[in-house]
């Protein structure tokens, strides 16, 4: 007999990879509610009771609905923020407010729910002092970094670790000619350093003189290695100049893995790597929410599979 709970997958609507996730659980027949938080309240709606059993109530979709006390598993990737235009500032600030945390708190809350990943746990790993601390923990090797808002300080680490680069902490949209755009890593040096520096945060780290850039994907139990070969200092510029090859991680690299992810509550991560000259891989950062469609497109790597796997809740 086949299992009637539904998989929950909380994403944007235009999202290719979460496409192709939903198409490989409907081919296996598993029930799947698909929305994007920022629906709420306009086409998306929820009555939850908090009970001694766990929450227990409906989420309504325009096509679906989802009994709450039976889902299976759900798939949090990268669905967009509430929005209120209709309510002047103040009120919109409010709403927002309580639409996160209602409707995110109980999605949060599922009982028996298998989260890939828990968005909670998603927004502990996000921040890269704690990921680069795990990693260190974990016993993986990590450039010397530093994050600070002093520009002595900033100049010291360059002159004492050079070559040095730039990363922000975190990548906002910026609007550009009215193109969206990041802050893209760039090396830096002593000169570069300015009383800017102490308006607000910033990371530098030692520039690895890699051979090539290694991604490592983690889907529950299974680890998918990717090398990826270029002349860039930063391989997500120019994805036309990129070429790859499946690769085996070195056993004790891969343990560690599994050791991080624990770390934060993930089952899923996607861990960059630089490989330098003598064959030492070096941590830079794993992205609990990160692509990885594109890898299987280009190597044949069964991804896909392995993620809906893990959502069906295969034994």
């Amino acid at each position: 007999m086949s299992d009637p709970r539904p998989v929950l997958v909380v994403t944007s609507l235009y999202d290719p990879t979460a496409d192709v996730v939903i198409g490989e659980l409907h081919d296996r027949g598993v029930p799947v509610v698909r929305f994007d938080s920022g629906d709420f309240p306009a086409s998306l709606s929820v009555e939850a009771e908090i009970t001694q059993d766990g929450i227990r109530g409906r989420l309504d979709t325009p096509s679906r609905t989802a009994d709450l006390a039976g889902v299976r598993a759900l798939y949090y990737r990268r669905p967009t923020g509430f929005v209120f235009p209709h309510l002047d500032e103040q009120d919109a600030r409010f709403a927002i407010t309580q639409a996160r945390y209602g409707l995110g708190g109980v999605i949060a809350s599922l009982p028996n729910c298998l989260y890939v990943n828990h968005p909670h746990c998603i927004g502990d790993a996000e921040f890269k002092p704690s990921g680069l601390a795990a990693a260190a923990q974990a016993g993986l090797q990590v450039p010397p970094t530093l994050i600070t808002s002093s520009p002595d300080a900033a100049r010291a680490f360059i002159k004492r670790h050079g070559p040095v680069i730039y990363k922000p902490l975190h990548n906002p949209v910026y609007r550009v000619d009215d193109v969206s755009s990041v802050v893209k890593i760039a090396e830096v040096a002593a000169e570069d350093i300015d009383d800017r520096v102490a308006g607000t945060a910033h990371l530098f780290q030692k520039l690895v003189p890699k051979t090539a850039d290694i991604r490592v994907t983690v889907i529950g139990p299974r680890t998918f290695c990717v090398r990826i070969d270029s002349d860039l200092l930063d391989w997500r510029t120019d994805y036309s100049r990129l070429s790859y090859t499946p690769v085996t991680p070195p056993p004790e690299i891969e343990s560690t893995l599994h050791e991080y992810l624990d770390r934060f509550g993930l089952l899923f991560g996607a861990f960059d790597f630089a490989v330098d000259a003598e064959g030492r891989w070096w941590f830079l950062e794993c992205n609990p929410s990160g692509q990885w469609y594109w890898l299987e497109t280009e190597t044949g790597l069964p991804m896909c599979a392995a993620l809906a796997d893990l959502l069906e809740r295969k034994p």
